[in-house]
């Protein structure tokens, strides 16, 4: 892991440039860095496929994805396997293989990704498992589209013998597209289902991330203003380039006025026809679909993960693309001519990109301390069930009962709550398991789970 250590021997000044970049950790801090990517990636995996051969934009992607160093990536606009779409069944292990891993052998894995709406593009959350673990699908949202929030969780060095660790929620987007008032309205009802889910599981956000492709053409947008403005500000985002980076003020029209965030505009990627007649966006650049909100919790440092100022950035997007392709004149210089070219070949959108910090010297877990959820279960299980409580549990006895998919209880334990986290010996085969967690008789939690 890329971890830097930093030692502050003058006072603690959050003015000084270093103390900003690092959002005023404290002294002898060890930092490692979360770099974060969204991407709408036009209906990759389709079949027949749309493009190009499902071989030649696996190696496109894995090149974008090379070149990022991404630790975080989410994919929009998917082709899904089975009902609603035609690709081929385990295409998202298809990219894992040949675009993620080939990218950096061994980092990626993949969170549950669901499809009730049974869309005909489904969004997918790839992350670096070195660096990160999965705890769940928290929630899922359906409307058109299926709208995912997952549960991850840092993997410090001591993990399981200090049981310090901070908890990092995900949240990808599709929503409707369109530049008609019937069409805002879908987006801004989608954001608001999706935000309704997300309260029912906290009283303020947590270290959360909501990104993906929004489909938004102005910050007056309701489905804009539902993030950045909602009624009960616990629940409250942040897109950085205007807050806290000020690059840009609200209110903002970037389809009146591209020319004033010619930067950040992230569709389209094409002009004309080519290189093929998939996408419908081939105007070159001209507005910006594709966001990376962040919680206040993130903004502020509160909880170990914070935001690295002016790090949010569209890769491959030079500041000369109004209206023109991500590899037209002038010579595109931002990424290296390979990168460039993968970026035109893909998809009509930009790649989305920001670094987070984290605090890997955190001396206490961070416990949930404003989710509604009692208990969490890392998800997939290896050698030992990892599982973590809420204060209130501690000391408590705790029965878990893990059934298989035809029903059979198949490990059975009860234990007391001693700490936040426990570890327990895990004797399941492999396979998909239903965990039920009670205290008193009281049901805490039902958690679906992969034994790897």
């Amino acid at each position: 892991m890329s971890k830097i250590l930093l030692t502050i021997k003058a006072p603690l000044l959050c003015g000084v440039l270093i103390m900003s970049i690092f959002n005023c950790y404290t002294a002898t801090a060890q930092v490692d860095t979360l770099h974060v990517l969204a991407y709408s990636v036009l209906y990759i995996g389709d079949t027949p496929p749309c493009q190009a051969p499902h071989d030649v934009l696996e190696n496109y992607l894995k090149t974008v994805i090379s070149y990022t160093n991404a630790d975080i990536v989410g994919l929009e606009k998917r082709e899904p396997e089975g009902s609603g779409g035609t690709a081929p069944v385990g295409f998202a292990d298809s990219l894992l293989v040949n675009s993620f891993n080939a990218a950096y052998p061994g980092r990626f894995a993949y969170c549950t990704y669901t499809n009730v709406s049974a869309a005909d593009n489904i969004t997918t959350l790839y992350y670096n498992q070195q660096k990160l673990g999965y705890a769940g699908l928290l929630c899922t949202y359906s409307n058109i589209t299926d709208f995912d929030t997952w549960k991850l969780y840092y993997k410090t060095l001591n993990l399981a013998s200090t049981h310090d660790t901070t908890f990092l929620y995900v949240t990808l987007n599709h929503t409707s597209s369109g530049s008609g008032s019937g069409s805002a309205t879908t987006r801004a009802a989608q954001i608001a289902g999706e935000m309704t889910q997300i309260e029912t599981h906290f009283t303020s956000l947590p270290n959360m991330i909501n990104m993906g492709d929004f489909n938004v053409h102005t910050s007056t947008e309701a489905c804009y203003q539902n993030l950045v403005a909602p009624s009960n500000l616990n629940y409250r985002y942040y897109d950085p380039p205007f807050y806290p980076d000020a690059t840009y003020s609200y209110p903002a029209d970037w389809d009146v006025d591209p020319n004033s965030y010619a930067s950040s505009l992230t569709v389209s990627t094409r002009t004309g026809s080519l290189p093929n007649t998939c996408s419908s966006n081939n105007s070159g650049g001209w507005s910006w679909y594709d966001h990376i909100f962040l919680s206040a919790n993130i903004i502020n440092n509160a909880d170990h993960v914070s935001y690295m100022p002016h790090s949010f950035r569209v890769i491959g997007n030079d500041g000369n693309r109004l209206s023109k392709a991500v590899n037209a004149s002038p010579t595109n210089t931002s990424a290296p001519s390979v990168v460039i070219n993968a970026i035109y070949q893909l998809s009509e959108h930009y790649p989305v990109a920001l670094d987070l910090l984290v605090d890997t010297s955190a001396t206490s877990i961070s416990v949930i301390k404003n989710e509604k959820e009692k208990v969490t279960v890392a998800n997939p299980i290896e050698t030992q069930l990892v599982m973590w409580f809420t204060k209130d549990l501690i000391g408590k006895t705790i029965d878990i009962n893990c059934i298989d998919v035809l029903g059979r209880s198949q490990m059975k334990n009860s234990f007391v709550a001693n700490n936040d986290m426990m570890l327990l010996p895990c004797t399941l085969l492999p396979g998909i398991y239903y965990i039920n967690v009670s205290t008193n008789n009281i049901r805490l939690a039902d958690i679906v789970v992969t034994k790897k």
